[in-house]
C-alpha cells in the first residue's frame, strides 16, 4: 500500500491515468465447448482474446473481448464477462492471450506470468482428479493467506499435474467483518473510480456519500444499523425470571464485529475490486486516517480504536502484499465461487424469524440485496453464465446506470425470489454446487427455530441429480456431517431460545431437512462414490462414512478446509475435540439418539502429532480422485506452505 499525499489521489482520478486491467483476468466456467473469463476494467475494451496450443505460434481459436456482456460500475469501472463458445481441445496444455488497444495482457499485468511463461497457461480438464477447495478468507485474520500458498505450489507444478479447478465454498469476502484501514480504503476507491451514490429509506443517514461523513462512519456502525424486539420465543416459558434479558432490542446484523458493516453497493463493489487484485492498493493512502490524527467529522477515533487500527493495518498489508500471486493463481484454474453468510452477513436467513425482522426493515432489506448484487457481479455470474438471461443482466445493468430507487428494490425483490443460485459443473466425476442460504425449510413452530439449510423441494432436485450417477462431488458451504459435540451445544443454545448466540446452523438442526438428506444417502441409487467438499467452520477434518447395517453401502467422505485466511479459537476448539471423541466415536451408544443413527462415522487422524482430529490452521484443501471419483488423497495445505494429510481409517 502507497503512503502518497492527498494530492496524488487527485491526480489519478483522470480517465487515462489507471491501468486498463483493474482486477483479473479470473478463468471462470471452463469446458469443451465454452471459456468464460472475468474482468474489471478501468474504460471501455476492445480486442481479442486469442486460444493456443501450448508452444505455438498461431491461435487455435480468436473471440471478440466483447463476447458476453459488460456492467459500466462507475465514471471509471467496468466489469466485463467475456463469453467465448467454440470447440476448444481438452486434457491437453492450452495458453490465451488478450490483445487489447492499450497493449497485451503479458505487457499490462506481466506478473500474472509463472517461470518460463510467455502466455497464460491452463487445461480444461474433464475430470475432477484434482480440487483445490476452501472458505473463509478474512483479510485482516493475523495469519497468512493460503491462496498464495495455493499458488506456491501450482507454480511449482507441471501443467498436466496442476488442479482441475479452485472451489471457493463461502466467505469469499467478510462483509460483516471488516477492518478500519479496509473500511477507508474502500471509500477511497469509492471516489477514486466514481463509485455512485445511493439512497437509503429509514436510515440515520439518508445516502451513501452522508454515511462516509457520520461520527459513526469508522468502528460504530452498529450504532446505525437496525435493530429489532427478540422476544426469545420458547425460552420465556421456561425461564419466566429470565424474561427481561431474553426479550430485549437485537440488532438485525448479529455479529459481533459489524461496527464496519458494509452498506452501500458501491461499498461492496470497492471491497471485491481489493480482495481480488493488488491494483487499486497502489492508489490508496493506507496512513490517510493516521495523518489527521485519527480525526473523522470531527470525531477522534477512541484510543482502543487507534489500537486496533494499527493491528489492523499490520495484517491488511500483509493481505496485499499476497495479492498479485492470488490474482495469478485465478487466471490459471478454472474458478468457482459460491455464497455463504459472511459473503451478506452473519447469521443470514439462520431462523425465520431473522428473516422476517431483517426483510421488513427498508434499511437491512436494502443492505443484504446490496450484498446479493455484489456476489452477483464479482461471484455468482461466472459460475454459469448461461443461467443469467438478457433481462437478468440489464436489470443490474440498470441499477448502475442511474440512481432509481424504486428499480433498485424491485431488482432486490426479484433477487430474493431466484431459485437458481446452485449449479452443476460437468466433470467427471460431475460436481454439484449446493445453495444453502435462500432455499431454506423454514421452521413451522417457532420463530427462532433454525432453518433447514434446503427446503424439501430443493433437497429433491438435489436427489433427482443423483439418481444413477456413478460418483459425484457435493459441494456443501456447511458440512453435512459435522462436529456432533459441537451440534449438540448449538442445539442446547436453541432450546434456550437464543440460536444466533452460537451460530446454531448445521444440516442436523432441522429435522425436515435432516431426515430428507438422510434419506438421499440410504436410497438405493445413490452414487456408490459421494465426495462432500465443504468450509464454514474454520477447522479442517475428513469422515469416512458407512450405512450402519448394509453390505452394499456408498462410500461417503466429508471433507471439510476452512478458513483460507480464518481459525477457530483454539483453546475452544480442543475442549471440542477431546469431548467429541470421548462422547461420539463410532461404536458409542449415544450415536443412537441422533438423526445420524443410520449411519457409522470414522473419523481420519491427521499426520501431525498429537491426537487432536481438527485441525485449527488457516488452510487450502486439496483433494485427488481415482477415476472412480474416490478420493486417493485427503490434505490441506497450510498458509505456510506445510501439507497436512488424512490418511483413510481401517474401517
Amino acid at each position: 500500500m502507497s503512503d502518497e499525499s492527498p494530492q496524488k489521489q487527485t491526480e489519478v482520478t483522470t480517465d487515462n491515468a489507471l491501468p486498463l486491467i483493474l482486477a483479473g483476468p479470473i478463468l471462470r466456467k471452463c469446458s469443451g465447448s465454452e471459456i468464460t473469463l472475468w474482468l474489471a476494467l478501468s474504460q471501455p475494451i476492445s480486442g481479442q482474446f486469442e486460444l493456443y496450443l501450448s508452444g505455438d505460434a498461431q491461435a487455435c481459436f480468436v473471440g471478440d473481448l466483447n463476447a458476453g456482456e459488460h456492467i459500466q460500475l462507475g465514471e471509471r469501472a467496468w466489469v466485463y464477462q467475456v463469453t467465448l463458445r467454440g470447440d476448444f481441445p481438452v486434457n491437453q496444455p492450452l495458453e490465451y492471450q488478450l490483445v487489447t488497444e492499450q497493449g497485451l495482457l503479458t505487457d499490462l499485468v506481466p506478473e500474472l506470468l509463472y517461470e518460463s511463461e510467455t502466455r497464460p497457461q491452463l487445461v480444461i480438464k474433464t475430470q475432477a482428479d484434482y480440487v483445490m477447495h476452501g472458505s473463509c478468507r478474512n483479510p485482516h485474520y493475523p495469519s497468512q493467506d493460503s491462496l498464495v500458498a495455493a499458488d506456491d505450489k501450482v507454480a511449482a507444478l507441471p501443467l498436466s499435474e496442476r488442479p482441475s479447478l479452485l472451489m471457493m465454498s463461502g466467505d469469499q469476502i467478510y462483509a460483516d467483518h471488516v477492518a478500519g484501514p479496509m473500511l477507508d480504503a474502500i471509500r477511497q476507491v469509492i471516489e477514486l473510480l466514481g463509485l455512485r451514490d445511493e439512497q437509503f429509506e429509514q436510515a440515520p443517514v439518508e445516502t451513501a456519500s452522508a454515511l462516509y461523513q457520520h461520527e459513526f462512519n469508522f468502528y460504530l456502525r452498529d450504532k446505525i444499523l437496525p435493530h429489532y424486539l427478540d422476544g426469545g420465543e420458547g425460552a420465556i416459558e421456561r425461564f419466566p425470571k429470565l424474561e427481561s434479558w431474553l426479550r430485549r432490542k437485537v440488532p438485525v446484523f448479529s455479529s459481533r464485529e459489524s461496527g464496519n458493516h458494509l452498506i452501500s453497493l458501491a461499498e461492496f463493489v470497492a471491497m471485491y475490486l481489493l480482495v481480488w487484485s493488488p491494483t487499486l492498493w497502489q492508489y490508496v493512502d493506507s496512513a490517510k486516517l493516521q495523518k489527521s490524527n485519527f480525526t473523522h467529522s470531527n470525531r477522534t477515533l477512541e484510543p482502543q480504536w487507534q489500537q486496533l487500527w494499527q493491528a489492523e493495518k499490520e495484517q491488511i498489508d500483509l493481505f496485499v502484499s499476497g495479492l498479485p500471486k492470488v490474482r495469478r493463481l485465478m487466471a490459471h484454474l478454472p474458478t468457482y465461487m459460491i455464497f455463504d453468510d459472511h459473503d451478506v452477513t452473519d447469521d443470514w436467513n439462520l431462523t425465520r424469524g431473522w428473516e422476517q425482522a431483517a426483510y421488513q426493515h427498508p434499511f437491512s432489506n436494502r443492505i443484504i440485496g446490496n450484498a446479493l448484487i455484489g456476489y452477483w457481479v464479482f461471484q455468482g455470474w461466472g459460475n454459469a453464465p448461461e443461467t443469467f438471461d438478457d433481462r437478468f443482466v440489464s436489470d443490474i445493468r440498470q441499477i448502475f446506470v442511474q440512481q432509481d430507487n424504486e428499480h433498485h428494490d424491485a431488482v432486490i425483490q426479484r433477487l430474493y425470489k431466484f431459485e437458481q443460485w446452485h449449479y452443476t459443473i460437468e466433470t467427471s466425476p460431475k460436481v454439484l454446487v449446493l445453495d444453502t442460504r435462500t432455499r431454506r425449510w423454514r421452521s413451522e413452530s417457532k420463530m427462532n427455530k433454525p432453518s433447514g439449510l434446503m427446503d424439501w423441494e430443493a433437497l429433491t432436485e438435489l436427489q433427482q441429480s443423483l439418481l444413477n450417477e456413478p460418483a459425484v462431488i457435493i459441494v456443501s458451504p456447511a458440512p453435512m456431517f459435522g462436529v456432533k459435540f459441537i451440534e449438540m451445544l448449538q442445539r442446547g443454545m436453541t432450546w434456550l431460545g437464543q440460536p444466533l448466540l452460537i451460530d446454531a446452523e448445521n444440516w442436523m438442526a432441522h429435522p425436515g431437512s435432516a431426515n430428507t438428506l438422510l434419506s438421499i444417502f440410504t436410497h438405493s441409487k445413490t452414487p456408490t462414490n459421494f465426495v462432500i467438499l465443504s468450509g464454514d467452520v474454520h477447522y479442517s477434518f475428513a469422515y469416512d462414512i458407512k450405512l450402519r447395517y448394509s453390505k452394499s453401502s456408498p462410500n461417503i467422505y466429508q471433507i471439510t478446509s476452512s478458513g483460507i485466511k480464518n481459525e477457530f479459537p483454539n483453546a475452544l476448539l480442543r475442549v471440542c475435540d477431546f469431548m467429541d471423541r470421548m462422547l461420539y466415536s463410532p461404536r458409542s451408544p449415544l450415536n443412537f439418539f441422533t438423526k445420524r443413527k443410520r449411519l457409522k462415522i470414522y473419523k481420519r487422524d491427521p499426520d501431525t502429532k498429537g491426537s487432536h482430529r481438527l485441525i485449527n490452521r488457516s488452510a487450502i484443501g486439496e483433494v485427488r480422485l481415482d477415476e472412480q471419483g474416490k478420493p486417493v488423497d485427503i490434505a490441506i495445505l497450510t498458509a505456510e506452505g506445510e501439507q497436512v494429510s488424512f490418511p483413510p481409517t481401517k474401517l
